[in-house]
């Protein structure tokens, strides 16, 4: 079905998983439409690769009746448009699905886990296009190098995808070659439980074939019989594959890795001490795929990075500005421990858009105390994604736990005159949500008030 379609709509295209699928299936010659609640700047992006993109939610504006219909669970199925192709009859598949069908007919790498994702694809996808290798990848973020989040040659020897854990999307998955990162507690609106989750992550493990290999971060998790090569590696203790002599020069870290692969030294363009874990782990992946240590190391060093992972957007003498999608604790803590590795002695500002009711009540003391870690807090309003707000579950809910004496509550519409009047020598904006509108604001606000600073000192 996947090779005959020639015209097919996306529910949520501007998502950064669907926008993929959409760029993969438009570099077939398919006829791609699709529809998003607000303008973007993927969905501008789409518009100028020859995507429609539609913001309007009426079956009217469609341009051809469609042959497949793929649909995110971020949009509504009370939507105009779902309930138009539903009553049409047309096939409508979640992203995962299609995900999993194309992934059936190509050798897979899958990287899964509660964090990390996105960082190890993108680095692995760069280290196999520095090697030459063709290759398919789906990322969930764009890629510094490349600029997007999608990369198709014609003829793929494989195919990278991240194995999304959310709504067991993963399952649909058939890897070769699979990757665990971290099974830290989230998404337990969908399990229930941590043990829940686990399992999940077991069934995942189960669709490698005999002949296929897993890796897995040292001592995560028991995952029973593993009937195919099992791997570990870890970043501070020694596994398969292991990181060592790790240190700072320069605002860059560097490090060997050791083990299984022999590298004696690594300097990463990509800022944070987690993104040398990152790195491990898709140099791992890279040497169980066949690729050698000399195009690993190239790749590496070349890497620039995702957008949204720890990416500086200002560094001046005065200040430095990093935007992250961080939206987990475990991700919270990672990043501003990194902060204070790299600019050491200076005051921390975070501003945190929390992502989703359920994950802020199950993780709510988690995340208080991983943002506790910061000097000084600014908090949005949750953003909802999915969800119908929980009762009792909001930004002062979790400010309160925080029992910080430099926090406070910010609407999003006022958020550049908060930081303007804010003494900023480190600042970081976390989230998943609409957060990511802000990192241009944010810099063009921070250079003024940098300009008037110095313009003061002259006039004094």
């Amino acid at each position: 079905m996947i090779n005959e379609v020639t015209h097919i709509c996306f529910l949520g295209i501007g998502g950064i998983g669907m926008s993929a699928l959409a760029r993969y299936f438009h570099q077939r010659g398919a006829s791609v439409f699709g529809y998003d609640r607000s303008a973007s700047a993927i969905t501008r992006q789409l518009r100028q690769e020859g995507i429609q993109v539609s913001h309007d939610d009426d079956p009217a504006t469609l341009p051809v009746k469609p042959q497949l219909v793929v649909y995110t669970p971020a949009v509504p199925k009370t939507t105009a448009l779902f309930e138009h192709f539903s009553r049409q009859g047309i096939p409508l598949r979640k992203r995962a699905e299609i995900l999993g069908m194309i992934s059936a007919g190509i050798p897979t790498i899958a990287v899964a886990g509660t964090h990390g994702k996105t960082t190890i694809t993108a680095m692995l996808t760069h280290i196999l296009k520095t090697a030459e290798v063709p290759c398919l990848a789906f990322l969930g973020g764009i890629s510094v190098n490349y600029n997007t989040n999608f990369m198709g040659d014609p003829d793929p020897r494989w195919m990278i995808a991240e194995a999304d854990e959310f709504d067991r999307s993963f399952l649909h998955l058939s890897p070769r070659l699979a990757l665990i990162s971290s099974l830290d507690p989230d998404h337990l609106d969908v399990y229930g439980s941590k043990a829940e989750m686990l399992e999940s992550f077991r069934e995942f493990v189960s669709r490698l074939p005999g002949s296929g290999v897993l890796i897995s971060k040292k001592n995560i998790a028991d995952f029973g019989k593993v009937s195919c090569s099992h791997y570990t590696y870890h970043g501070a203790e020694k596994a398969d594959y292991y990181l060592e002599d790790i240190r700072i020069e320069e605002g860059r870290y560097h490090a060997g890795i050791s083990g299984k692969l022999g590298i004696g030294h690594v300097a990463l363009q990509h800022p944070g001490r987690h993104n040398l874990e990152n790195a491990l782990a898709a140099a791992t992946l890279a040497h169980q795929a066949g690729i050698s240590s000399a195009a690993i190391l190239q790749g590496l060093v070349s890497f620039s990075g995702v957008k949204r992972r720890f990416e500086i957007c200002l560094q001046t003498e005065q200040l430095v500005y990093v935007d992250d999608y961080a939206h987990h604790p475990e991700e919270i803590r990672a990043c501003i421990r990194s902060a204070r590795e790299l600019w050491p002695g200076k005051k921390i500002t975070g501003v945190f858009q929390p992502h989703l009711f359920s994950r802020t009540k199950d993780l709510a003391e988690e995340f208080a105390q991983s943002l506790a870690e910061l000097d000084e807090l600014v908090l949005l309003d949750i953003y909802p994604a999915r969800e119908e707000p929980v009762p009792g579950i909001d930004a002062h809910f979790l400010l309160d736990l925080t029992d910080m004496e430099r926090a406070e509550y910010c609407r999003r519409e006022n958020l550049l005159s908060c930081l303007e009047k804010r003494d900023i020598e480190v600042l970081i904006t976390m989230g998943a949500g609409d957060i990511d509108r802000f990192p241009g604001p944010i810099t063009e606000t921070l250079k003024n008030k940098a300009l008037d600073r110095q313009t003061l000192k002259g006039k004094k």
